[in-house]
Formats: structure tokens, C-alpha cells, sequence
């Protein structure tokens, strides 16, 4: 089985992080708040906006930095470094509290890792905080970041420099994800195997390519990898 390799993604797949970055921003907005800016509304209200600046950097739109930048600026206040630093200091120091792995995260990558298989990680997000999600699910190797590669899942680039990173061939890559855009259609359209992980029991979008495997827990990646090895 050493002849393939697995990358993983993150958030939903080896943990969750229990809207940690949402509330890293609800932080921000005291700070910003005491700086002299102003609410856009309630707290629901608020939320509502976060979430919506969370997805504009998960999809693509911009950076983790030009979110908080953009969050601080509509609030009538002049964005700095400091509110970058800031936000990612209350993330990464309620990372330990919030982020919880998935039960079978630590023994799967341990197996992975005994059958010397190589592995990685690669997630739409910024390091080090993707990095300490992964460490806390049992993941001590390379964790690729969206951030730091200057692209986003789907986009091919991201997987390309995942294959890199595995020195393996994409055909032989084994991608394991939740999300059948980011993570399914994006592995695809690499020539990887997209291996979709439906742990909450969601039904696959119709008009995305299907994916190569379907699992339902990840200690199912092991028994799937052997299966394509027959052995």
C-alpha cells in the first residue's frame, strides 16, 4: 500500500471547531467597539454578518486578514495589524477549548502512518491555526493552508501542491473531505480519488460529479485503501 498516499481536510473531517472563528470575532467586535466603532445591530445580527465575512474567506474571496480588516472598517474604525494579530491570538488561545476531533481521527492517522503510508493535510484556513486542529486530531506532519498557498480549495493548484507534498502520483492520491465542492469536486478535477466522508448523513448534490469512493467514518479509510491495493 506504500505506493499511495491520503490528504485529508480539516474542519468536519478530522475535527470541528465549534464556530470558533465566529466567536474570535465576537471578541474583535468588544475591542473594536471600545476603539470608538459602532455595532451593525443585535447579536444575531452580528453573527450574521460574521458568518458571511467567514464564508467570503473560505470561499476564496480574500484572506483571513481581509476579513478582519473588512469587519473592523465597516464598524467606523481604521484597520491596523493590531486587530489582525489580535483576532488570531483569541483563535489560536480558545483553540484547546473549542476544537474537538473526530473519535477515529487519532487511531486512522496512526495506521495510515504504521502502514507507511504517506500523509497530509490540506484545508481552506490560515496556520498556524489549521495546524493546531490538525495536532489536536493526532496529525503531527504537513499541513498545507490555504492561506499560505495563495489558493483555495477547488481549485486545482491546491491539490497539485498537496500531490507535491505527498510525492505521489494524483491517480494513486487518495483526498478525504465532507464538502462535495471544495473538497470532492476539487480532488476530481486534480485526478485524485475524492473520497467523500457523509458522517451527518447528507445527500450529494446532483449537479457535482460524483465521487470516487463513499465513506461513513474514518476508520473506513484504511479498509478502503487495502481494498484498492487487494491485499
Amino acid at each position: 500500500m506504500a505506493d499511495c498516499a491520503v490528504g485529508f481536510d480539516i474542519d468536519h473531517t478530522l475535527c470541528i471547531d465549534n464556530k470558533l472563528e465566529r466567536v474570535a470575532f465576537l471578541h474583535l467586535l468588544g475591542r473594536v467597539i471600545d476603539d470608538g466603532g459602532v455595532s451593525l445591530g443585535s447579536l444575531a445580527q452580528e453573527t450574521e454578518h460574521i458568518d458571511a465575512l467567514l464564508v467570503f474567506a473560505r470561499s476564496g474571496g480574500g484572506s483571513i486578514e481581509d476579513a478582519v480588516r473588512r469587519f473592523v472598517s465597516e464598524r467606523g474604525v481604521t484597520p491596523t495589524d493590531a486587530h489582525v494579530e489580535g483576532f488570531k491570538h483569541v483563535a489560536l488561545s480558545m483553540a484547546e477549548s473549542f476544537i474537538v476531533a473526530d473519535p477515529r481521527a487519532r487511531p486512522t492517522i496512526a495506521a495510515l502512518e504504521r502502514e507507511g503510508i504517506p500523509v497530509a493535510v490540506l484545508s481552506n484556513g490560515w496556520n498556524p491555526l489549521q495546524v493546531t486542529k490538525a495536532r489536536l486530531a493526532g496529525f503531527g506532519g504537513r499541513v498545507l493552508a490555504s492561506a499560505d498557498l495563495g489558493v483555495q480549495k477547488p481549485n486545482s493548484a491546491a491539490f497539485e501542491s498537496l500531490a507535491r507534498e505527498l510525492r505521489t502520483d494524483p491517480a494513486r492520491c487518495f483526498y478525504v473531505g465532507d464538502d462535495p465542492r471544495s473538497d470532492v469536486a476539487g480532488a476530481l478535477g486534480a485526478g485524485f480519488q475524492a473520497v467523500w466522508l457523509d458522517h451527518e448523513g447528507k445527500g450529494y448534490p446532483a449537479d457535482l460529479p460524483p465521487p470516487s469512493h463513499v465513506i461513513h467514518s474514518l476508520d473506513e479509510v484504511l479498509t478502503l485503501i487495502a481494498a484498492e491495493a487487494g491485499v
